[in-house]
């Protein structure tokens, strides 16, 4: 590892994406792991299936061992020129349509207007049925 750098494009990276030439972008550093590929615990589909794009996240997802990071050095080919990564996109939620305050009013006002009526009426056919039984001795 000493010596000058080498810097790779994404472009350059992402013609080694097979099982006898595989290559990774982790951390800004690009990783040789065509060797380790047989090795890895989770399967060469899980490295193979990370090329040919900044998998930074899909190695900490993962939660690497320290020792697994120790590791690395041992396949690191050179740095990766990051103007030739896509930027990572921020999500942004969908539009929502604006909460209009004066609606919801009109709403509850349009229900009241509609159920007291119906309470007084309920209320006095209560009051009648109560007055005209006759009580009992």
């Amino acid at each position: 590892m000493g010596g000058e750098r080498k810097v790779y494009t994404l472009a350059e990276v992402s013609q080694h994406n097979h099982a006898k030439d595989c290559w990774l972008v982790i951390e800004g550093k690009v990783y040789n792991v065509t060797k380790f590929l047989e090795d890895h615990p989770g399967g060469d589909d899980v490295l193979l299936s990370s090329t040919g794009k900044d998998a930074t996240n899909d190695f900490q997802d993962v939660g690497h061992s320290s020792s697994a990071r120790a590791m690395m050095d041992e396949f690191y080919v050179g740095d990766i020129d990051t103007s030739t990564v896509p930027t990572k996109t921020k999500y942004s939620p969908p539009k929502q349509p604006h909460y209009d305050q004066d609606k919801t009013s009109e709403f509850v006002v349009k229900l009241l207007q509609f159920l007291v009526p119906l309470l007084i009426l309920g209320l006095a056919f209560g009051v009648r049925y109560y007055t005209k039984t006759p009580a009992s001795s």
